[in-house]
């Protein structure tokens, strides 16, 4: 449920507004003071699990929208279907599952899932992929202040060959220069343009870091269960991007360095033009720390025959892989 209400559920429809103390996870409504006194001694709810409001709403926003009740036929979730990886309703069953064999307790699929080693393995990936991207990040902006020192002394090279052929160097003195600025600008921007990404992601992560920490300490079983994994889809398209970006060898050091023409040296006034800025690649030296083997699978147990919509995190991750996949083609065409 994605309610942003701060007034008593039941008050409210009855035309009253009263300010809610409590959130109860089995009625799924908030209540007032009053409503809680009631709601406790009802044998019918006495039971029920509840919360503080203030610490309903800290749950992240698609753990909000995850309800314990079937949405077609507003009764509670009591099995769970293993053929198409959902909770049913009893009157699922004559509607879409009565051919379905695998037909479980919920209860039995939820018990101890935030004691489980699933939440620890993949608080553990996200820790990892936080780390990578901070890494990441570090060595670019590592390779930046190398790239500025190399344009440095390249440009100091250019200068002093101008020295010893006067007015030649003089004349071509600023195709060179602006050729130096050029590719360095395009080293800059291709980096920038990267650690932008880099550092959205990594936003996305801690983001993500801290939900999962109040979502293990808040949630209910079911809404656990279902934020399990969306937080490991976005992980593991977090890792994925991060093998991409290896596997493309966007992190190949390019050097800018300076050749000068021999024929310059010997012939100046027969020498119309020359290439002296290159980027000479190397393998990158950034250590990236290795993800799981088994990190494309999933933690949580899904069976085939059923085709799960994409979480907001995942659509979200997808967005970010297209606008990275761009800035690796921009990348490309500017080495072409």
């Amino acid at each position: 449920m994605a309610s942003s209400e701060v007034f008593c559920t039941l008050c409210h429809e009855d035309g009253s507004s009263k300010d809610a103390v409590t959130w109860c996870t089995e009625c799924e409504v908030f209540l007032c003071i009053d409503c809680e006194k009631h709601h406790q001694k009802s044998r019918m709810s006495k039971d029920h699990k509840t919360m503080p409001r203030k610490d309903y709403q800290k749950l992240p926003t698609f753990m909000k929208e995850i309800s314990s009740q079937c949405k077609d036929h507003k009764k509670k979730f009591e099995l769970y279907c293993t053929f198409h990886a959902c909770p049913c309703c009893v009157q699922c069953l004559n509607n879409k599952h009565q051919k379905c064999q695998e037909l479980k307790p919920l209860s039995d699929i939820l018990e101890n899932i935030k004691s489980s080693a699933s939440v620890q393995l993949l608080e553990k990936d996200m820790t990892v992929v936080k780390e990578n991207f901070e890494e990441m990040i570090k060595y670019l902006n590592s390779r930046m202040n190398s790239n500025n020192v190399q344009k440095l002394k390249a440009a100091e090279t250019i200068r002093s060959f101008k020295k010893s052929i006067d007015e030649f160097l003089n004349k071509i003195e600023e195709e060179i220069l602006t050729d130096l600025e050029s590719k360095h600008s395009n080293l800059n921007s291709e980096m920038n343009t990267l650690i932008l990404q880099l550092e959205h992601r990594s936003n996305q992560i801690s983001q993500l870091q801290g939900e999962y920490s109040e979502m293990t300490r808040l949630a209910t079983e079911l809404q656990m269960y279902v934020g399990l994994k969306e937080t490991e889809k976005t992980t593991a398209q977090a890792e994925k991007y991060i093998e991409d970006l290896k596997s493309d060898k966007i992190f190949d050091e390019k050097n800018l360095e300076v050749t000068m023409s021999h024929s310059l040296l010997l012939i100046p006034q027969d020498v119309k033009s020359f290439e002296v800025i290159n980027i000479n690649i190397s393998k990158f030296t950034l250590q990236i720390k290795a993800g799981r083997k088994d990190q494309a699978q999933s933690l949580i147990q899904t069976f085939p025959g059923f085709k799960e919509k994409p979480s907001i995190t995942e659509r979200r991750a997808r967005k970010m892989d297209k606008i990275s996949r761009r800035v690796l083609h921009f990348i490309d065409k500017i080495y072409e």
